[in-house]
């Protein structure tokens, strides 16, 4: 039964304590790597027999196997994921960054560029649950990125398929290869390239926590979006938000993983009773009821606050993957909101329209990364190049000053690449 914790009377060790994953696997995702690296395909293979079950002839995604797999989809999903990738386009192109120049000064250009990564990596999860919608929040700004080549890894069903529901998706996200490869295994390929699949600039994607460390491991070789925990909800709320609501936006995050967290704060003790004895009730109906189950006993909280102002602070303090402000007049408070993945805003938003169809990024920083990072976005794609241009007098106009400064730092080298100029001149 999840726990109902009074602010004031709490410990704040206990009101903002995470349970944090606790799997040591670095010493196995370093092997993996390495055979990986020595041995590309033929190690590949070797994996997805030994932790898939499956036998791969060959680990790209065939044409036919493309063409079978959108056969076999639902047209109303397709449309749906039609819909879907329509709105994640909208919202995703509005971020676009665009080039600059700056010439207000005589003699003097400076800007920057706005490039694209080559190639981009997605990792897309085939455990537990299959995640078509992740397809489309990875591909969809990669693509309007302007990155040249799309590859997918994922790892295959154990009849040696992938997911005709993922394929599907990727087909709408516009992804220019499969490869039918899960696990550290997978990051590893992305990472240095294989006979089959290459090297690319940027991996993102969630996984478990051989994906994660493997993440980890590769990064500095490739960039990677985040290191992702396991998912998480915060619902602020007053006392008049439907208890049968809350109950069913905080199941909807426990039912992902054991270690998911799900927490409301509110100001209403009879509330929280309330939300607490329908959880009770929902949960009974989940098909997911052991793992949201094992969520709401082990990592689920219910705080209450003397007012929503605090429940703010709370809020902030935690800095959750996700937000929702059950409350009235909740743009009144949204500029108080300063550390959160993403934010759903009134009493009809719940998360799960940001999972899959609003248009906002689902791919958001975890366990309280939200401090410090952002929601995946269109910038994970590109990089930023700078240009400088000085004509011999606008230099003239400047060198002793460059050259004194670099003096100051004790680099007389600098200093006489600024003023050489001016010497040859006079």
């Amino acid at each position: 039964m999840i726990k109902i914790m009074d602010f004031d009377k709490v410990a704040a060790e206990e009101i903002f304590s995470r349970v944090e994953p606790a799997f040591d696997v670095e010493e196995i995702v370093s092997s993996i790597i390495a055979n990986v690296r020595q041995n590309g395909d033929s190690a590949l293979i070797e994996y997805t027999e030994k932790f898939d079950g499956v036998k791969l002839s060959a680990v790209q995604l065939s044409q036919e196997e493309m063409i079978e797999a959108l056969d076999q989809t639902d047209p109303e999903f397709l449309r749906i994921l039609e819909r879907a990738a329509e709105n994640i386009r909208k919202f995703h192109t509005a971020q676009v960054r665009r080039s600059f120049i700056l010439n207000d000064m005589p003699g003097i250009v400076m800007g920057q560029k706005v490039i694209p990564v080559d190639k981009a990596g997605l990792y897309v999860p085939g455990g537990t649950a299959a995640y078509p919608s992740t397809v489309l929040m990875d591909a969809i700004p990669a693509k309007i990125a302007g990155v040249k080549e799309v590859v997918m890894v994922t790892p295959p069903q154990k009849n040696g398929k992938v997911n005709p529901a993922i394929i599907a998706a990727a087909s709408v996200a516009g992804v220019d290869r499969i490869f039918k490869i899960g696990g550290a295994q997978a990051i590893a390929a992305l990472a240095y390239g294989t006979e089959s699949i290459p090297k690319v600039d940027k991996i993102v994607g969630p996984g478990n926590a051989f994906v994660a460390e493997a993440k980890r491991q590769v990064f500095g070789k490739v960039s990677i979006d985040m290191i992702a925990g396991p998912s998480e909800i915060l619902i602020v709320s007053d006392e008049k938000s439907n208890p049968k609501h809350l109950a069913a936006d905080l199941l909807s995050q426990a039912e992902h993983d054991k270690l998911a967290s799900a927490v409301l704060v509110c100001d209403s003790y009879t509330l929280a009773q309330k939300v607490r004895d329908e959880i009770e009730i929902q949960l009974q109906k989940l098909e997911r009821e052991e793992i949201a189950r094992a969520s709401i006993d082990n990592n689920g909280k219910i705080i209450v606050t003397d007012s929503l102002k605090k429940a703010i602070e709370v809020a902030n303090e935690i800095a959750p993957e996700h937000l929702e402000l059950c409350v009235d007049n909740p743009f009144d408070w949204l500029d108080q909101i300063r550390h959160a993945g993403s934010v759903f805003m009134g009493r009809n938003c719940p998360e799960a329209l940001g999972d899959y169809l609003a248009g906002p990024n689902h791919t958001l920083p975890t366990m309280g990364t939200a401090k410090f990072s952002s929601p995946l976005s269109v910038d994970d794609f590109v990089k930023k190049t700078q240009y400088t241009y000085f004509t011999g007098e606008a230099l003239s106009k400047v060198a002793e000053d460059v050259a004194y400064f670099a003096r100051k730092e004790g680099l007389t080298a600098h200093a006489k690449s600024a003023v050489i100029r001016l010497e040859e001149e006079s």
